[in-house]
């Protein structure tokens, strides 16, 4: 496996947030700017689709087999046992598809990924945290999408404090207690740093 060189690279733009702080919805967002010229990295995932995703997507959907080989083939530049035997990870792969385009990665990560990928491009990342305006509205939303179990709303809140406290590790905090000026904020970061 090819490691990724550093010839002409775009940028690196990583969302990380606890579940349920609106992310995904920013990161969305941001993907319709077409003067930002970003594509969405797609993480591999060990875990079952939800409702309508699509492999290729919204994950790359990998057995739990597959996805401990290519761990083993140092095919990532960064996985996480998120949960038991749920592994998120980048396929280096995917950042090469993308660069070859030339355009620039965003990211849609947990907080440990989005620290890692921020590590080992230090230079070509901003690492921007999403912030909920606390966490009963953390649970608020996670119950609104109405696609987990209680358990898994719970095991995703029981988890949100020790997100939430990364938050000074990453380059910026955009927070999300209003959608447009969350949206507007993560915007004007995600342009000025482009264009550095």
């Amino acid at each position: 496996m090819s490691e990724i060189t550093n010839k002409k690279q775009g940028k690196l733009i990583v969302f990380s947030a606890p579940s349920g702080s609106g992310k995904t919805t920013i990161v969305r967002h941001l993907l319709k700017q077409s003067e930002l010229n970003l594509e969405f990295s797609i993480s591999a995932t060990s875990r079952e689709k939800r409702g309508n995703e699509v492999d290729g997507k919204d994950y790359y959907y990998l057995s739990l087999k597959e996805f401990k080989n290519k761990i083993k083939n140092d095919e990532f530049l960064e996985w996480e046992e998120v949960y038991r035997d749920n592994f998120y990870g980048t396929l280096k792969t995917e950042i090469e598809r993308i660069w070859a385009k030339g355009k620039h990665v965003i990211f849609d990560i947990d907080v440990s990924g989005g620290l890692r990928i921020k590590r080992k491009f230090p230079e070509q990342t901003i690492a921007i945290f999403v912030k909920p305006p606390d966490l009963n509205e953390l649970v608020r939303r996670l119950k609104d999408r109405g696609e987990e179990s209680e358990e898994k709303i719970s095991m995703r809140v029981a988890k949100a404090p020790a997100e939430l406290a990364t938050a000074p590790l990453f380059d910026e905090i955009v927070l999300n207690a209003n959608l447009d000026e969350a949206l507007e904020n993560a915007y004007r970061l995600v342009s000025e740093f482009i264009k550095e």
